[in-house]
């Protein structure tokens, strides 16, 4: 929550403005704001701005290199793992400046959750994995934590699948399962916000529609944003979508709109396989 002598979205003026027409603003999650980002001298984003409203889905398309996967990961700083990276403007999460040097990076990523593109659970157990964040957190009393994992594992739809293997090692689940405990391990913090990164990329076509089933009872209480190279899978899922091309965001709208009467002809011609 922002500190209270903060005004919610004082910080927004009237170029922003126009952004958030559409939205109420106490549903606003995120704001980005005239971002450009670089890779050394290397510019992969130009002044994108962005309103993002909570609990919805969004969804980033392009083609590759487009910038998608970069401005996901402005959005918890994983890029600043990345030497000679350098981001201007701003990014607001709940009228909170994330780029204030002043600001708990390890609590922002608590708060802002990442499941990536390909499933990545760690060579511990099924429950071991669940709990792995409590645990650094400083968790470590059993009950608790087991209540965690029930939980978090419940959230992520896979609960029934291994609640009697808890112990065995998470790398003998298939894949979609991997998926979706690596989901459940991003769960088990409580974030209030979930970034995707083409989770279902590498996944068979039944596994894929379990995660997007769970994306589904998920934005009841999170905000997700999801890239995705799939076309189908973005119109399905998502409730706003943006379109990036080459580090610029052409268009960003409800997805039934981006998908049936896009403004900018270069939509258009994605999202119906002209080109990409």
């Amino acid at each position: 929550m922002p500190p209270e002598n903060i005004r919610p979205h004082e910080h927004i003026d009237e170029q922003t403005a126009p952004l958030i027409q559409k939205i109420d603003r106490k549903n606003l999650k995120i704001l980005i704001q005239d971002v450009n980002f670089f890779y050394g001298n290397t510019q992969a984003l130009w002044t994108i701005n962005l309103a993002i409203p909570t609990q919805q889905i969004t969804a980033l398309i392009g083609p590759s290199g487009c910038g998608k996967s970069t401005l996901l990961r402005c959005l918890n700083r994983l890029n600043d793992l990345i030497d000679g990276t350098r981001l201007e403007g701003k990014i607001l999460l709940d009228n909170i400046d994330i780029y204030d040097p002043n600001l708990d990076i390890t609590d922002l990523r608590k708060r802002v959750g990442m499941v990536f593109q390909r499933s990545n659970p760690f060579p511990k157990s099924i429950y071991e994995n669940a709990v792995y964040g409590p645990r650094l957190q400083g968790i470590n009393n059993r009950s608790e934590l087991d209540i965690i994992a029930e939980k978090s594992l419940t959230e992520a739809g896979l609960w029934n699948e291994v609640k009697d293997r808890l112990r065995k090692s998470a790398l003998g689940l298939s894949g979609g399962q991997q998926q979706r405990l690596c989901i459940a391990r991003a769960l088990a913090v409580e974030p209030n916000v979930l970034l995707m990164d083409e989770p279902c990329s590498s996944l068979d076509p039944i596994a894929t529609g379990k995660i997007e089933e769970l994306l589904f009872s998920l934005k009841e209480t999170l905000t997700i944003i999801i890239v995705t190279h799939n076309m189908q899978q973005a119109s399905r899922i998502s409730d706003h979508t943006g379109f990036l091309l080459m580090g610029e965001l052409v268009e960003f709208g409800k997805t039934t709109t981006i998908f049936t009467i896009p403004t900018d002809t270069r939509t258009e011609d994605y999202i119906t396989g002209r080109f990409g």
